[in-house]
């Protein structure tokens, strides 16, 4: 027989909320880290701009100062403790890229502190209470995929996660779990009528790439109402963990900070894929016509 080779491996998610204080988020979410390394997380992904509360909500260009260069405070502070503890960072970040060019991005922090890499947000919406072609350039580096110490991996964010392209490029490149770096909520208007059906197309999309790409899939959301009580965002949490086969494997709440932690394996992967080998199955002869907008 020929050798076969698990590798597993356990995620963290942080669920959390932000104040306006970006010292004392990076502060909390230090130690949050650290809890999450002490219970056995390996690979840990932060809410989507963790540093600041979710200032798109509205089109300001004083908010440019939440901006931070690479390396600047995010990646100092949380290099040291991914070092301290041997694992895997995902740090999302208003990036300062330059004199009135910035992204939203995440860095990826090895086991040993060192920067793996960036991935710029490569979709930007604009939406009631999500200006963010205000702010963000969209990514120029593609959909990428990093080796860590503990696997390889890919990272997209929030809105990235409703294209099922990116889910696939990220997943050829041989990524076992597609981490989305998320700040998602309810407009309070909508949330007696459509929250529920909201919250489950959330879940449901991403669920559908962990399916569709023999992949886990792992969600990271922030919680707290921010913004003024009549057009403000109510962010509903609920970050998670999806196997291959989409099972939701861990799943935090609407409303509190939590930590979860799953553990993965490239074990799975394979069986899920030989029973649904849908990517051998892929037609890519014929897929040309998708890097159309449009096609009447």
């Amino acid at each position: 027989m020929p050798d076969s080779q698990d590798l597993t491996f356990r995620v963290g998610l942080v669920q959390t909320t932000s104040s306006p204080d970006a010292h004392a988020n990076t502060e909390k979410t230090v130690e949050l880290v650290r809890e999450a390394a002490r219970r056995g997380a390996q690979i840990i992904c932060l809410q989507e701009m963790y540093r600041s509360p979710y200032f798109c909500r509205e089109e300001n260009a004083e908010l440019f100062d939440w901006a931070e260069t690479v390396p600047g405070p995010s990646t100092e502070a949380l290099a040291k403790v991914a070092k301290e503890h041997a694992v895997v960072v995902i740090v999302p970040i208003f990036e300062k890229r330059a004199a009135g060019l910035y992204h939203n991005s995440a860095v990826i922090l090895d086991a040993d502190g060192s920067a793996l890499g960036i991935y710029r947000k490569m979709h930007i919406p604009d939406d009631p209470l999500f200006y963010e072609k205000f702010y963000f350039t969209p990514g120029d580096l593609g959909f990428r995929t990093f080796d860590t110490r503990y696997g390889r991996i890919a990272t997209l964010i929030c809105w990235d996660q409703w294209y099922p392209e990116g889910a696939r490029l990220a997943a050829l490149g041989g990524a076992n779990v597609l981490f989305y770096p998320t700040a998602i909520g309810w407009h309070p208007y909508e949330k007696s009528t459509h929250g529920a059906s909201q919250r489950s197309a959330w879940q449901t999309i991403q669920r559908s790439h962990a399916i569709a790409n023999g992949i886990y899939v792992a969600a990271a959301n922030r919680i707290g109402f921010e913004g003024p009580p009549d057009n403000g965002l109510d962010f509903w949490g609920s970050s998670f963990v999806s196997d291959p086969l989409g099972v939701v494997i861990a799943e935090a709440s609407v409303d509190k900070e939590e930590i979860l932690i799953a553990e993965c394996s490239t074990a799975r992967i394979e069986e899920v894929r030989r029973g649904w080998p849908f990517l051998r199955d892929r037609r890519i002869d014929a897929y040309g016509p998708i890097v159309n907008r449009w096609l009447a």
